[in-house]
């Protein structure tokens, strides 16, 4: 079988296998973070004697639940513990499978873009996992320097803001704007995990060791664990919406991406923190802080304005639309799209070499190159926007062949 096309199914199921994992593990976090944030003190005797610090009465799926937490730790080590750490290390696993077939085996086309920086594939591949790795220990060392401090998060957190706002200017400096968007993305996401790995579930399992030997626990695990957790979840929407921005050209093809990806993630960030902020505030009995979600919402309608596609000029506008000819968008199709899709190489399937064929094509065309703005990969044939917009008159106007 074609390797193309094995790839292809290599690419579909790990992306399955990716979002499947991917929304167990968030959903996970979620859950525990709003845990988290909405126990109230027991006031059952029999709870406080056993060393429950919190509970929270919920209705769920037609029955109610009790949840407790206890701090440090419960007095006995109970028979079944349910660990919750494949979900991190699987969404990790299937997305690093999931970048390797689809940018690390085509890093020419994917990873290099020569208008943004001519080098190497080879060079490409390794810059692009060095970023994976480079931002976990920066945060890593930020989080052991400055995470015991007094308002240490905030600390932490501007530090890394700074930190990932240089990641994003050289990542669109150095890669194709796609690969950039997702590498910033990855990066964080591979941070999440490692903060799984290292710490979290080592931290758990030394006071599971304590607790069976009848030590006394050290609290300071379960306090770096909850630190690293609420971390975590503040990375969850900004990785989303770097993840999913590949779909849509015309966000990283902006001349100032990194600016727009920061923006993205930051508004994500706020979003996610108003809801972090909303439990608290709720079994406090505190004032909801909405305004951060408004902040988030705010830059994100901020984008949709700057981004906007410039109106055209008066005089344009008043003229009537010309007729398209169809040997205009054939032109524009031999010299930007056949390099690709031509009966020796149909990438995806789509084969551009006819008149037939560009008419059985021409919803996905008009879609890929005049809406999306995705191809050509990396605009490597430099099509320009007059000739994109002359797909979206031809296609608009029904697509004519004749």
């Amino acid at each position: 079988m074609d390797a193309a096309y094995l790839l292809d199914w290599a690419g579909l199921l790990l992306r399955w296998a990716h979002v499947i994992t991917a929304i167990a593990w968030i959903g996970s976090s979620f859950y525990f973070v709003f845990l988290d944030n909405s126990l109230t003190p027991p006031v059952a005797p029999e709870l406080v004697d056993k060393g429950v610090s919190g509970e929270l009465w919920a209705v769920h799926g037609g029955g109610f639940y009790h949840p407790q937490k206890y701090l440090v730790a419960p007095k006995q080590m109970p028979e079944n513990l349910h660990w919750f750490y494949w979900e991190s290390y699987s969404t990790w696993l299937t997305g690093f499978g999931l970048f390797t077939v689809l940018y690390l085996f085509n890093a020419g086309t994917f990873l290099v873009d020569k208008s943004v920086h001519d080098w190497p594939a080879g060079a490409a591949i390794a810059a692009s996992l060095g970023f994976l790795g480079v931002c976990w220990f920066v945060y890593d060392i930020i989080c052991r320097v400055f995470g015991q401090k007094k308002n240490g998060d905030l600390i932490v957190g501007i530090c890394l803001f700074v930190f990932v706002v240089f990641a994003s200017w050289l990542a669109c400096r150095l890669f194709a704007g796609r690969a950039a968007f997702l590498l910033v993305g990855a990066m964080l996401a591979t941070t999440m995990s490692a903060n799984v790995l290292v710490w979290i579930i080592p931290g758990q399992r030394k006071v599971v060791a304590q607790l069976k030997a009848g030590l006394p626990v050290d609290p300071v695990h379960g306090w770096r664990a909850k630190q690293r957790s609420v971390h975590n979840t503040y990375f969850t929407l900004p990785v989303l919406v770097a993840m999913l921005s590949n779909h849509y050209g015309w966000l990283y093809a902006s001349k100032s991406n990194w600016a727009v990806l920061v923006l993205l993630m930051l508004a994500g960030a706020l979003i996610r923190h108003s809801f972090v902020a909303r439990h608290k505030a709720r079994v406090q009995g505190r004032r909801v802080p909405w305004e951060h979600a408004v902040i988030g919402a705010a830059l994100v309608l901020g984008l949709v304005v700057w981004l906007a596609p410039l109106p055209p000029s008066a005089a344009l506008a008043a003229a009537p639309a010309r007729p398209v000819d169809f040997s205009e968008v054939r032109a524009v199709i031999d010299q930007r799209c056949t390099m690709c899709h031509n009966a020796q190489l149909p990438s995806k399937g789509v084969v551009l070499n006819t008149p037939e064929l560009i008419k059985q094509h021409a919803q996905a065309v008009y879609q890929q190159a005049a809406v999306l703005k995705l191809m050509p990969m990396n605009n490597a044939t430099r099509i320009t926007e007059e000739e994109r917009a002359l797909i979206k008159r031809w296609f608009e106007a029904g697509a004519p062949t004749h």
